[in-house]
């Protein structure tokens, strides 16, 4: 996956004249333009928080990270709690709350589920667009009086993440967690509107494999990886076992069994 694929040129933007200092610190900190009327996307500073917008006739919404209002918040609220399929596939049970890294971040729905049922995260991004929405996501999150204690569970990482995962430092996670970007994703509205936008911007993972083998050498419990429910499994090592859902599934690489943390 590129940094940014060729072709896709994006300028930063305040909505708010109150949004112009913000807006020139992004563009600086992400070495992106403030002016350029041929930018196929624009990265817009609002009231709202930070937000990714494609340009041009039939351009799907903006798209930002919200972990307080939204789908993100129902499914906090009504989502199944530990009876969630991925709160299975990483090993949560009673007594059990692994320390995870989401390798492949994106927009953090995922890690801000395991999160919001008690698992400490990491999470890796390396796409700086993606990145900085997460990121600003997290700091309004951090704020609020109903998730804030959620979001300072998750701390992000920004970089390779293969480099990220061969360079860690420290106590390794028990559980990494992937979820790479395949050309054959599942075909839900919300999933096409934000891989509309996101697809010219990361392309696919076709280091997938070594992303898998880096994750596998790292976590000292187990791999997970979520798999459009019919696409093949990663080259490489094969899963253990797999948790099969409608659209989904997540192929288990187990290492060593995950065991309830004493009582302090």
């Amino acid at each position: 996956m590129s940094e940014q694929q060729a072709g896709s040129r994006i300028r930063v933007e305040a909505l708010t004249a109150s949004g112009q200092d913000q807006a020139a610190q992004w563009a600086a900190r992400l070495g992106l333009p403030l002016q350029d009327e041929e930018a196929d996307f624009a990265l817009q500073v609002t009231d709202e928080g930070l937000q990714l917008q494609q340009l041009g006739d039939d351009a799907p919404g903006a798209v930002r990270v919200d972990f307080v209002e939204g789908a993100v918040a129902h499914r906090r609220l009504f989502g199944g709690g530990t009876g969630q399929m991925i709160a299975k596939a990483v090993g949560i049970q009673p007594g059990i709350r692994p320390r995870v890294l989401d390798a492949t971040a994106g927009l953090g729905k995922d890690a801000f589920v395991l999160a919001s049922l008690g698992c400490e995260m990491s999470l890796i991004e390396r796409q700086p667009i993606i990145a900085a929405l997460l990121e600003d996501g997290l700091s309004r999150g951090r704020n609020d009086r109903d998730v804030g204690s959620i979001i300072n569970q998750m701390r992000l990482l920004t970089g390779n993440s293969i480099q990220l995962i061969r360079d860690w430092q420290g106590e390794p996670p028990q559980v990494i967690y992937l979820d790479p970007m395949f050309p054959h994703r599942e075909k839900t509205a919300l999933v096409k509107k934000e891989m509309r936008l996101f697809r010219p911007l990361v392309g696919d993972d076709m280091d997938a494999p070594a992303l898998l083998e880096a994750a596998l050498a790292l976590a000292t419990h187990r791999v997970v990886v979520k798999r459009p429910r019919k696409a093949p499994c990663i080259d490489g090592a094969k899963p253990g076992y797999a948790l099969d859902g409608k659209s989904s599934r997540y192929d288990i690489y187990p290492k060593k069994a995950l065991k309830p943390r004493p009582v302090e």
